[in-house]
């Protein structure tokens, strides 16, 4: 079985919104800082934008271009799996707080 290809675009941007979700979510848990918590609402609004127009930019590329689509159709599916994880983020903020 082959490795798993994703676009450069899809992936860095889900790992720079998983990384940075998760370190802002310990940052807090470590200091408890209330400014945290106001980041941390804006940075999930921004991301969220974020990650959907980066989304919707891949999900054009895999329908239009034949070449790519296998990279561009796992970078929309790995997007996607921010959405989990933001919610699996936020019940354990608000279920540990």
């Amino acid at each position: 079985m082959g490795k798993i290809k994703f676009s450069p675009l899809g992936e860095k941007t889900f790992l720079i919104s998983f990384l940075l979700g998760t370190s802002l979510l310990l940052l807090f848990w470590i200091t408890r800082a209330g400014f945290l918590i106001i980041f941390g609402f804006y940075y999930v609004v921004i991301a969220a934008v974020v990650n959907l127009l980066i989304t919707l930019y891949e999900l054009m590329e895999y329908l239009s271009d034949v070449s790519e689509k296998k990279r561009n159709g796992n970078s929309v599916l790995l997007l996607l799996l921010n959405i989990p994880v933001t919610f699996l983020y936020l019940t354990l903020f608000f279920n540990f707080c």
